[in-house]
């Protein structure tokens, strides 16, 4: 069969299940994996691995496989890249929400730059923050920040929520060293340097772009705050209404949220540092780059700041048991949500096996003319079917690396560049960080589309935009 018609079955079995069935989302994309996976030949899984790399050995043990090994497979690498980060994100917010640090951080937060600069000022965070971080990591740490300043400014909490994923989603598509815009500017040639520069420049004006459309979307529809297993509103308000002197000091709250990413970007530069120039690094400097690249392992990096952020919580409550509640419900939330974005992952990992990059590549050939729209449509096609931002930037560039060489009337950076912005749709149900937003936040399918789904497509859009903007008046930049 076609991976065309195997992934639009695939699709229909998902939104059938959710929309109509009403099923949980963890029971819909697995049966939509399920689906998919049986429909998918072994000659198509084959064709898969070879394209991938894969040895003909390998290739041919994939293809021969069995469905309910290729699903426990998928679900194993899925959960083994985000399951750790998860269940330490959920605690160290837990532990800054109950604690009241969240509280002592955002109170510290609007007395340097406002309330009326607030939302502007999260999205620069979250931009900055996202360039060494994953997306999802960002979220979770920023999350206790996003629910504390919507119970100080109800009617700005979508605006605020839909700040951080602006920034946060654009920089890690768009500036190295993430890993997407390395690999893409690597597999182009284009240098790290011009990458970056390249990619602030967009990723700040599709971020400002987002923020219009924030600002659109915040007064069309109501996104009302809602209690979540690891927080209640009621907990939030107290917290709220407590005086300064109840809550911890700012040094040991903001410590939970700060470390992991300084430990996380110390790790990134140093490994740039270290394969850049290794052969003139003095024993000294190795030194530090095997701690920073031990301590700035993003699973290490938040246990420590786990630890931290429960020794603050322990302090505050002085109560075994209020502790042992708090973590135990942190951890059953972190379990729902690992469930439902491994799901996902494993519905993605069976879409990518039907070959669609095989097929998307075959149109490349024909329609070089319009290279920049068609490598944003491409990365935008392959993630809209399979949900992985990585994978499509991946495969948009191993596509266009044969079409975008010499002859170009422009930079090679406009290129990596369009892929990043294609790699912002159309974010929905088969993409892990669409129920990480959906399940943290309590919100509805159909919410978590207006608010991050529309507002990733709006930036993405805007981007290509501009870049073909640019590519006409500063071809060489």
């Amino acid at each position: 069969m076609n991976p065309i018609y195997i992934i639009l079955i695939g699709t229909l079995v998902v939104l059938f299940c959710i929309i109509v069935l009403k099923l949980h989302a963890v029971i819909s994309l697995l049966l939509a994996a399920l689906v998919t996976g049986l429909l998918t030949s072994s000659d198509l899984i084959y064709q898969y691995a070879i394209h991938k790399g894969m040895s003909i050995q390998d290739a041919h043990t994939l293809s021969t496989d069995g469905i309910g090994k290729r699903l426990a497979d998928a679900f194993g690498n899925t959960s083994g890249k985000i399951g750790i980060l998860i269940a330490l994100g959920s605690i160290i917010g837990a532990c800054l929400m109950k604690s009241g640090g969240a509280e002592r951080i955002v109170r510290s937060f609007l007395g340097l730059f406002g309330k009326k600069n607030a939302s502007l000022a999260l999205m620069s965070g979250s931009f900055l923050l996202a360039i060494p971080v994953f997306f999802q990591t960002v979220f979770y740490l920023m999350l206790p920040l996003i629910k504390s300043l919507g119970i100080h400014s109800p009617k700005k909490y979508s605006l605020y929520l839909m700040m951080v994923i602006a920034g946060g989603v654009m920089a890690h598509s768009l500036v190295p060293p993430a890993a997407g815009p390395l690999f893409v500017a690597q597999a182009l040639g284009i240098d790290t340097g011009t990458m970056i520069i390249g990619g602030f420049a967009i990723g700040i004006f599709t971020s400002l772009c987002g923020y219009v459309y924030a600002l659109w979307a915040n007064k069309k529809w109501d996104l009302p705050m809602r209690d979540t297993p690891d927080v209640s509103i009621d907990d939030l308000k107290a917290l709220s209404e407590k005086d300064n002197s109840e809550l911890p000091g700012l040094l040991i709250s903001v410590i939970p949220v700060v470390l992991p990413l300084v430990l996380i970007t110390a790790n990134s530069l140093s490994d740039l540092s270290d394969k850049a120039s290794e052969a003139n690094l003095s024993p000294f400097q190795k030194n530090w780059i095997s701690v920073f690249s031990v301590l700035g392992d993003p699973n290490i990096a938040l246990a420590i700041s786990a630890a931290i952020a429960l020794f603050l919580l322990s302090s505050r409550l002085k109560n075994t048991k209020n502790f042992q509640k708090v973590v135990a419900e942190s951890i059953s939330s972190a379990g729902v949500i690992i469930l439902i974005t491994t799901a996902g992952g494993v519905f993605g990992k069976m879409l990518e096996q039907t070959g669609i990059g095989i097929s998307l590549s075959g149109l490349a050939s024909s329609y070089q003319m319009a290279v920049l729209p068609l490598a944003f449509f491409i990365t935008a096609a392959v993630r809209t079917v399979q949900g992985s931002a990585m994978v499509a930037m991946v495969t948009a560039a191993g596509v266009m690396s044969g079409i975008s060489g010499a002859g170009l009337e422009f930079n090679t950076v406009y290129v990596a560049l369009a892929i990043g912005c294609g790699s912002k749709i159309f974010t929905w149900m088969n993409d892990s960080a669409f129920w990480i937003v959906t399940e943290m936040c309590a919100m509805e399918e159909k919410e978590t589309i207006r608010h991050f789904s529309f507002l990733s497509m709006v930036m993405g859009i805007s981007g290509l935009i501009i870049i073909m903007i640019l590519s006409k008046f500063l071809p060489f930049i």
